[in-house]
């Protein structure tokens, strides 16, 4: 099993995960982060950290965000890893508690 970056990330990226994943498996987009589910361990320490509540051990993912588990993968192997805690969109309060944001989603 591994954990998985869900829609409440997209145009908010928030890094307070990132700080405490201990194996450095978070990859960064323009807006969004992804878990490179051959890097995580299945720890737990990023779900608790994440303020927008984006992150789900992949047996618990939302029905409707079931998808991101390939999208975490195959996004995972083309974005760079990002091992520091740096700051949020600049608009990301705006966008945290938006709904339907895939198509918004920068690669």
């Amino acid at each position: 099993m591994t954990y998985v970056v869900t829609e409440a990330c997209i145009k908010c990226k928030y890094t307070d995960c990132v700080d405490v994943c201990p194996v450095d498996c978070f990859r960064e987009g323009p807006n969004f982060l992804v878990i490179d589910p051959d890097e995580c361990i299945d720890c737990t320490l990023c779900v608790a950290e994440c303020p927008v509540e984006a992150i789900f051990a992949e047996d618990d993912l939302p029905k409707d965000q079931r998808h991101f588990t390939a999208l975490n993968a195959e996004l995972s192997k083309a974005w760079k890893p990002i091992v520091e805690k740096i700051d949020a969109l600049p608009d990301a309060e705006e966008w945290r508690l938006v709904k339907d944001k895939l198509n918004l989603l920068e690669r």
